[in-house]
């Protein structure tokens, strides 16, 4: 796959340069893309840009394929107001499709979203379900796990589990060099796949580039948008999503797991549902081919 692309910065409410980046395939520029269907790729937490290689390389001689950077991420700047909860992020989401539109033939992208940019990608067609036409929604949920339930008990422990962070808050910077070692520690492959957390088809290159894109991120980021996710849930914005969806779920998913996805799927029952077996949470580049040809096919299929 041709890893060439076209780097474009949009400025944050706050300031902040917000990167996306144009796939371009065989194309000499990004004006040669003409006036392709745009598909907009918005990530995880702390995920690589290698983990769209499969999704980009089916896509690019066909389509304008974008992927953008979170706050924090990549090459996008750390947030200059400290403000990394999920509506800066929806808000980035919504200038860089903004950009986008501009930058192609006005029309808004098909969204792809994998883990975190599911919530994001949902909380924006909360927002604007304009500049939302269609969605492909892999491998995340409204909301972290059981974030659903309106049991005492579930709200308690979330409750529990965010006034944790708040107090470790501080630990962070103290904790960050022992956390970027272990990052960059050869054991980090073997130790994922004994515990189950990697797949057997997870490539040894593409986790080692994504280690090394966890040890450059800025700690605080990381840590700020991890407490984010657990703020609020976006299960509501469901029964309103009335445009084409797909979803992809990885049948061994240690971090959203099964029970999850299918109850997003009964509360979009006109989803197109895919579950790949033989994957997990990192199932782009585990089962890379699987989910590009299924996300290519959807794509397909849209009306022009």
């Amino acid at each position: 796959m041709s890893l060439r692309r076209d780097r474009r910065y949009v400025l944050a409410r706050d300031g902040t340069p917000i990167a996306s980046h144009t796939h371009l395939g065989h194309a000499a520029d990004e004006q040669a893309l003409g006036s392709r269907r745009t598909v907009l790729l918005t990530n995880g937490i702390g995920t690589t840009e290698n983990f769209w290689r499969h999704i980009a390389g089916a896509l690019q001689d066909d389509c304008r394929v974008v992927h953008w950077d979170y706050r924090g991420h990549g090459a996008s700047g750390v947030a200059t107001s400290g403000d990394y909860s999920v509506a800066a992020h929806v808000d980035d989401l919504e200038r860089v499709t903004e950009d986008a539109m501009r930058q192609s033939d006005g029309r808004a992208p098909h969204h792809v979203a994998f883990s975190m940019g599911v919530r994001v990608l949902l909380e924006l067609f909360r927002r604007r379900p304009e500049l939302v036409p269609s969605m492909s929604l892999i491998a995340g949920a409204p909301g972290i796990p059981g974030s659903w339930s309106r049991a005492p008990w579930r709200r308690g422990a979330r409750a529990a589990a965010r006034g944790v962070l708040r107090a470790l808050t501080p630990l962070v910077p103290v904790a960050a060099p022992l956390a970027q070692a272990a990052l960059g520690s050869s054991a980090a492959y073997p130790v994922g796949r004994a515990l189950g957390v990697l797949e057997a088809g997870a490539p040894r290159e593409d986790i080692d580039t994504f280690m090394q894109g966890l040890r450059r991120m800025d700690p605080l980021a990381y840590w700020h948008t991890l407490r984010g996710l657990l703020e609020g849930h976006a299960s509501d914005v469901l029964p309103r999503v009335n445009v084409p969806t797909q979803i992809i779920a990885a049948a061994n998913d240690r971090f959203v797991p099964m029970k999850e996805l299918e109850r997003m799927r009964q509360a979009l029952p006109h989803a197109r549902w895919l579950r790949i077996e033989n994957a997990g949470h990192a199932g782009l580049i585990e089962a890379g081919p699987e989910h590009a040809a299924e996300v290519k096919s959807f794509i397909d299929g849209l009306p022009d």
